[in-house]
């Protein structure tokens, strides 16, 4: 296996933590290293007048033209510096990949400050879909999650200010900030007819990436590992997991990335390593033609297989390494998939660093499943498909409005599907606050100690978000993981 076969390898999602991206990255040599020098002068000489074999190309004489009838004619100076950039920028953008991108210095350095063991931000990754601003997932227990953000969600707005036109980067800038700051989203939501109002305060989002537990149920424990993101510890740290199980035993083992948006390439891999075993193929990296190299493949090297089943969960907020570790774990060892189809992240960046600190990344390969499948825009359905109740994607009401009787409003219907959840039927789900919907926020009231109005209030909002969560997070109410139980269950007794 070799890692140093690009500069950069990344499966990108864009990162809403900082106004960077992140996801699946391979550094030459070392994961921290920076990119060659010599790479990064080749790149400049290339764009470089004059001498001899560093000639521009001749496709470069329109570009030529364009800048000295700029610089010649228009009715105010722009800087020489301004036009450079806007040039790399269009050329990027007229690729229409979302996986590609220019970063100017400062942009750089942000990208490379995502990267260390904490940040400040709301805790989502993102990507542009369609034109939008779309969540990809938040992380585990961050001020997206806890806001009620979703994987899918379109941001159309922050703070007011309309996203329309606006670049990722562009975007993601504004949605950006330092912890305990305020952002308001405005969100659209397959299913719900008008935007949703979502209010995040801002964090820092540590982070640690693996999760563990044991879970009895009936005469057998079993053990649940779940991965938030791939990052440069996180191999070592399922190890650590996977042999602390082991050593209080285990009958089988849940390993959960749903919500998980990428990571660490090596990460993955030694991972599945750890876990296929027979040498079988992982993922394959498959090169664009200008490359010198047209494919690489990683391969399993675990002596045998685990002596117990395994499920693999997953949900339309897995994306990029965890589809990578979803298909190698199906297609290569015959495990299980359970939950929802994945997000369908298949291509392959390179990041290289400019002169000035500022950076590329470019789309240069794309990545394929043991079986040679590019599940690029499509995802990986899973074996059992099982869909988690309606009120696992509720939103957080609005702190700053009162819902009361006679409203109709988006956020009544929000509301009415919580209190559903919540075990007090408001009758309708329409977004029309009636009686049966205010007689329902009473009972909630009143069960709660609050006082009881009726109105939904600050006080109330905070309440149900709270007893919401409590109830996601109850595993009894997990219908994946009850179903991965079920799996493991029925194939201890085969």
């Amino acid at each position: 296996m070799r890692w140093n076969g690009r500069l950069v390898l990344l499966l990108v999602v864009f990162s809403m933590v900082t106004s960077s991206m992140f996801t699946l990255t391979v550094v030459r040599g070392s994961l921290r290293e920076p990119a060659p020098s010599g790479a990064i002068a080749a790149l400049g000489d290339a764009f470089l007048p004059g001498s001899g074999q560093n000639q521009y190309p001749k496709e470069f004489a329109k570009l030529h033209d364009a800048y000295n009838v700029i610089k010649n004619q228009y009715v105010q100076d722009v800087p020489v510096e301004q036009l450079v950039e806007g040039a790399i920028e269009g050329m990027i953008e007229a690729l229409e990949d979302p996986y590609s991108a220019y970063m100017d210095p400062k942009s750089a350095g942000e990208y490379n400050s995502a990267l260390q063991s904490s940040f400040q931000g709301i805790g989502a990754e993102v990507t542009m879909k369609n034109g939008r601003v779309t969540i990809v997932s938040p992380y585990k227990d961050s001020p997206a999650e806890k806001a009620g953000l979703r994987p899918n969600d379109q941001v159309i707005s922050v703070n007011g200010e309309s996203l329309e036109g606006l670049s990722l980067h562009e975007a993601v800038e504004k949605i950006r900030g330092p912890k305990g700051t305020k952002v308001t989203l405005e969100v659209i939501r397959e299913g719900v007819a008008q935007p949703l109002t979502i209010v995040v305060i801002r964090d820092e989002i540590p982070l640690e990436t693996v999760y563990s537990e044991r879970i009895t149920s009936g005469s057998s424990t079993f053990g649940q590992i779940q991965i938030a993101q791939f990052s440069t510890e996180t191999a070592a740290r399922f190890q650590e997991e996977v042999n602390r199980l082991e050593q209080e035993g285990i009958d089988g083992l849940i390993i959960d990335v749903r919500g998980n948006p990428g990571g660490y390439l090596k990460a993955v891999v030694d991972i599945s390593k750890a876990l296929l075993p027979d040498k079988k193929p992982i993922v394959t990296i498959e090169y664009g033609k200008g490359s010198a190299s047209q494919g690489e493949t990683y391969y399993a090297a675990a002596a045998e297989a685990k002596p117990y089943p395994i499920v693999v969960l997953t949900d339309n907020g897995s994306a990029s390494a965890s589809e990578i570790l979803a298909a190698a774990m199906r297609e290569s060892g015959g495990y299980k998939l359970v939950g929802e189809k994945t997000f369908g992240k298949g291509t392959v960046q390179s990041t290289v660093q400019m002169k000035d600190d500022s950076l590329i990344k470019l789309t240069i390969a794309k990545w394929l499943t043991p079986n040679g499948k590019w599940i690029n825009n499509q995802g990986i359905e899973p074996d059992i498909v099982v869909r988690q109740p309606a009120y696992f994607h509720a939103a957080r009401l609005p702190d700053n409005k009162t819902l009361s009787f006679d409203m109709a409003d988006p956020d009544v219907k929000n509301l009415q599907l919580i209190l559903q959840g919540l075990g007090h039927d408001p009758g309708r789900q329409d977004g029309y606050f009636d009686k049966r919907t205010e007689e329902a926020v009473k009972r909630f009231q009143a069960e709660q100690r609050l006082a009881v109005t009726g109105r939904v209030d600050q006080a109330t909002v905070e309440a149900l978000h709270t007893a919401l969560l409590e109830k996601i997070r109850d595993p009894q109410n997990d219908l994946q993981l009850q179903k991965a139980i079920e799996v493991l269950k029925q194939q201890n007794t085969q």
